[in-house]
């Protein structure tokens, strides 16, 4: 891929370096009880990071234009000092194992994995799969996992750390990541109080995919209450224009863009306490509320001249072919998360005024909360070493938000890259104006909650909510019969 150097990319000047000497850090504490000779390496490594970190603040001053000579000094001055901090990491190996498996994000991350495998020495792989849920199931129970696994479900972390095939996060690693990420984090990958998880990456799923093009020649308003939005989707169909485009194919995991538009409404039509209580278990998919919820959803996507699908029905048509659709004017809206921008057509134009736009999934006006569901990936060890604690918190670091952004920008021809970070220290100009929209999202959540079928045990969450939902989408169960299934299927 073409290095691109822009402010983000020049983490390969004093600011990389004082991350890595920081690392140096973890490795030192984490290989301490293999190394008696290791105490006083700490002490050094921590007064090189505090020295590097004033550094860093020179080179946050310095113009963006800077001459190219300096840069290049600043770069050859960093790989010495790195080389000298971080020898023992040098020829040492990594992998990574993850569900993101395209060019854009697959490669992304590789990227971002380059830049620390350069500043480290450490060899660092990622490979990627859509069937990464039952692969990393087989590798895990087979003992031939990777060292790292990229987790799109929380729950399924805590399935892992219940069987115990991957390892607490050590607390120098917790240190160097925990204060950058929003209170409560953390939380979501700690179970019987030890810490299986890293974050790594946010998606925001409360937002709506619109095409400009027919909101404009319709005269259509940004709805800003789900009322509106239900008045918005009548008035389109008596216009002859087609809602919503709508697919749930995702090969082993079909089904789970049904659960998504569940949990929007289970916070929109009831609120964060019944939805707290059902991720939990303490409300029953046989619940009658829960019931109602999934009964809307069938009902939006069951009405004549609602839904656009590609591959002829719902449950055939993947999850990612609905933007083409979308931009051709197929149908209006697509409600999908903030990755979506990477299943756009390149050279689709984001943003006011441009082909495709995007608003907040609004919830009912009565109630005046602001409710946004999230999620995201956490990576988790599986093995015990200096080389893999490293890369774990570097994962997990503004500094790998930034070079992530900007890697899956370049790769998307400098559209919107589908990636986004909650990291509270990552330089936001990495961002596009309508990425930073997103972040704002986040920020004013009024209540912010992560995917439930994510959270709840990987038997249903990643199981039967997705198996049983896909029968109650195609007609084959009524939705009672699909989560009495569901309920059924609840771990003991």
């Amino acid at each position: 891929m073409k290095k691109h150097r822009t402010r983000s990319t020049r983490l390969g000047t004093s600011r990389l370096l004082a991350v890595v000497l920081a690392f140096g850090l973890i490795v030192a504490a984490c290989a301490s009880d293999d190394d008696d000779d290791a105490e006083e390496a700490p002490a050094a490594t921590e007064a090189m990071a505090e020295e590097s970190m004033d550094e860093s603040m020179d080179d946050e001053a310095m113009d963006d234009d800077m001459d190219e000579a300096m840069d290049d000094d600043m770069d050859e001055a960093m790989d010495n000092s790195m080389d000298d901090a971080m020898m023992d990491l040098s020829g040492t190996k990594v992998t990574v194992f993850g569900p993101e498996s395209s060019e854009e994000e697959a490669g992304a991350m590789q990227d971002a994995l380059d830049v620390f495998a350069a500043a480290t020495g450490i060899e660092i792989v990622y490979t990627g799969a859509r069937d990464f849920s039952d692969q990393i199931n087989a590798q895990a129970a087979g003992g031939n996992p990777p060292d790292i696994a990229v987790f799109p479900q929380p729950g399924k972390v805590g399935d892992f750390a219940a069987e115990n095939w991957i390892l607490a996060v050590p607390d120098e690693v917790q240190a160097a990541i925990g204060a950058q990420w929003p209170a409560g984090t953390l939380d979501t990958v700690t179970f019987g109080g030890t810490l299986y998880g890293v974050p790594n990456k946010t998606d925001l799923k409360s937002i709506v995919w619109y095409n400009t093009s027919i909101f404009e020649s319709g005269g259509y308003a940004i709805p800003q209450s789900l009322e509106e939005l239900q008045g918005l989707m009548i008035q389109m169909i008596g216009d002859g224009v087609t809602p919503w485009c709508v697919g749930i194919e995702s090969g082993p995991a079909t089904g789970w863009t049904f659960t998504d538009w569940m949990e929007d409404l289970v916070l929109r039509i009831h609120d964060e306490n019944i939805y707290d209580q059902w991720v939990a278990g303490e409300v029953k998919f046989a619940d009658p509320r829960i019931i109602l919820v999934a009964n809307q959803v069938l009902d939006i996507w069951n009405t004549p001249g609602m839904v656009y699908a590609s591959g002829g029905s719902i449950a055939a048509t993947p999850f990612g072919d609905n933007g083409e659709p979308l931009v051709a004017g197929d149908c209006a809206m697509h409600r999908q998360a903030s990755f979506y921008a990477a299943f756009l057509p390149e050279g689709t134009s984001v943003g006011p005024g441009q082909d495709v736009d995007v608003f907040y999934f609004p919830a009912l006006g009565v109630k005046g909360n602001r409710p946004v569901l999230t999620a995201g990936t956490y990576v988790s060890a599986f093995r015990n070493a200096p080389e893999v604690w490293a890369v774990m918190a570097y994962l997990g670091s503004a500094e790998y938000a930034e070079v992530r952004q900007s890697a899956q920008a370049a790769r998307k021809g400098g559209g919107q890259s589908g990636f986004l970070s909650a990291n509270l220290d990552q330089d936001l100009s990495v961002y596009n104006d309508l990425e930073r929209s997103f972040v704002e999202i986040l920020q004013t959540a009024s209540p912010a909650r992560f995917d439930g079928s994510d959270l709840m045990p990987a038997a249903v969450g990643a199981g039967t909510f997705w198996t049983e939902g896909t029968s109650a989408v195609n007609g084959d169960k009524t939705v009672a019969e699909a989560f009495a299934a569901i309920d059924a299927s609840w771990p003991q």
